[in-house]
């Protein structure tokens, strides 16, 4: 037998600006490009989405155009349940499996848990739960999309109330409308369409969604960890577990089936496919100005090799969310936000000579170009962001 092939934290960075479209001569023409390049997105902001495909995507190419297309003309892109509970952008071509894989075994823990809350604080039961959503689907049928507040008015029962978390600290009155449309949604029947305002809204209508093909749970998840290990591998044990919310014995059942290879990372070992042992040549010199939540940041458990340990405090929030970040080579060197007068501002946390400077400053010129004057503020707020914000 061989030795084990070491990949180091230099050529780990080198396959983030190739496969990542982050290196200049590697970007995307289109934003399924990106979809595809990345395998999920994070949505829980809805403008982190169109900043992270704008930061991959070539010149010439509008990236507010570029991504509702995607999302709501061409249905290359869906939005959707997916890791963890979040909501994610994924390609479409993967939206079978990834609902066969993860969002599927979310969606019954959560209606499980909505009954076991409704009948805590209601008399509404399951067969009054059953026909709420007849009337939401066939008014989606009807009208085609609809806003949570324009179901509401078409479907009195959508505006009822229960008490959440009766006899604890907890408790309140709650309405009915979120929960009903979360489960829907978890579970593949309704899809989120177009925001109301701009492209920053969190406001989404609602619309009827195709239905997704019935996989094997086992095969599905083989099949989105496989593609994940395409664009991100190697990963750790701890890396991949995390990162898809899956029991060990299922990550490890997954790597088995596409044929995983263990390689020797810093952090001890990682995984890659078969066919990715051979090393990646380094793109040329690049820096990016990335999202809060942008994937290429928030993508492994371990992110030692991109990210100094002293610069964490600053670039995340208590939850373990980070904030909009600046990178260099495929390292984390700082952060940035837009300004009080709405110019993008950015600040080093480290030394990263002239060259990287200039490249980091055009790059947040490209950003104010065509964000334009749109505000855009993370949902999730974050020190340097918030100082940087303010004028700081």
């Amino acid at each position: 037998m061989g030795e084990t092939r070491v990949i180091d934290a230099a050529e780990r960075r080198a396959r983030l600006g190739v496969r990542h479209r982050l290196a200049g001569s590697r970007r995307a023409g289109s934003a399924e490009e990106v979809g595809g390049a990345l395998v999920a997105l994070h949505a829980t902001d809805p403008a982190s989405v169109f900043l992270a495909v704008a930061a991959r995507l070539a010149g010439g190419v509008e990236p507010v155009g570029a991504v509702e297309r995607a999302l709501y003309e061409d249905g290359a892109l869906v939005r959707m349940h997916g890791m963890r509970h979040t909501v994610f952008v994924f390609p479409s071509s993967l939206a079978a499996a990834v609902q066969a894989s993860t969002t599927e075994p979310a969606a019954v823990r959560e209606r499980t848990v909505l009954l076991r809350h409704l009948a805590a604080g209601s008399d509404f039961d399951g067969a009054w739960l059953a026909e709420t959503e007849r009337l939401v689907l066939a008014e989606l049928g009807a009208r085609g999309e609809a806003t949570g507040t324009e179901l509401g008015a078409a479907v009195p029962r959508l505006r009822s109330e229960y008490v959440y978390g009766p006899g604890t600290r907890q408790e309140g009155v709650q309405s009915v409308a979120s929960r009903v449309l979360r489960v829907l949604g978890m579970e593949g029947r309704i899809v989120r369409g177009r925001p109301q305002g701009s492209w920053t809204s969190s406001r989404f209508r609602w619309a009827l969604a195709e239905a997704h093909p019935v996989r094997d749970p086992a095969e599905a998840r083989a099949e989105l960890l496989g593609r994940w290990l395409g664009v991100c591998g190697p990963a750790t044990e701890a890396d991949l577990t995390w990162w898809t919310g899956w029991k060990v014995t299922d990550v490890r059942r997954a790597l088995a089936a596409v044929g995983a290879r263990s390689v020797t990372v810093e952090a001890g070992t990682g995984f890659v496919l078969p066919e990715d042992l051979g090393p990646v040549p380094e793109p040329e010199p690049w820096a990016a100005l990335l999202p809060a939540l942008d994937p290429t940041a928030m993508g492994w458990q371990g992110r030692d090799w991109y990210l100094d340990q002293e610069h964490r405090a600053a670039l995340f929030d208590r939850s373990g969310n980070i904030g909009p970040t600046v990178w260099w080579n495929g390292r984390i060197v700082g952060g940035w936000a837009q300004g009080p007068d709405g110019g993008i501002s950015h600040r080093l946390l480290a030394d990263v000579g002239a060259e990287a400077e200039r490249a980091i400053a055009a790059e947040a010129e490209r950003l104010a170009g065509w964000v334009g004057d749109v505000r855009v503020t993370p949902r999730f707020r974050t020190p340097l962001e918030r100082e940087l914000a303010a004028g700081g």
